[in-house]
């Protein structure tokens, strides 16, 4: 199984199991890892923003015009930032590494 590991603000890390066909977001719920996630997954905000580590960046498919606009409204956007609800598990992600950060802006849309 695949895993995922989460990088805090302050450094600290954990890994994870991250079951094939769930979102990163998901696998943050499931071990309480504090990723938000207000509006459950349907791309009207932007709390859920993690910044992926540069090696598994490319790996992912490329974001929707969708998540692009809700990715503007995220506090400490970087490059390499998605939000958790749209990266999908799957084996080639196994070792992938996420930083969360610092705050989150609930700008919830519609």
């Amino acid at each position: 199984m695949p895993q995922v590991t989460f990088v805090w603000p302050d450094g600290s890390e954990k890994t994870f199991d991250a079951p094939v066909g769930i979102s990163l977001l998901e696998v943050a719920h499931k071990n309480d890892v504090p990723l938000e996630g207000a509006c459950e997954g349907s791309l009207a905000c932007s709390t859920c923003h993690v910044i992926v580590d540069e090696k598994y960046f490319a790996e992912l498919d490329e974001p929707s015009e969708d998540e692009e606009d809700m990715l503007d409204l995220a506090f400490g956007l970087t490059h390499t930032s998605r939000l958790g609800c749209q990266i999908m598990m799957s084996e080639d992600l196994d070792g992938l590494r996420v930083t969360l950060p610092a705050a989150t802006r609930n700008m919830q849309v519609g």
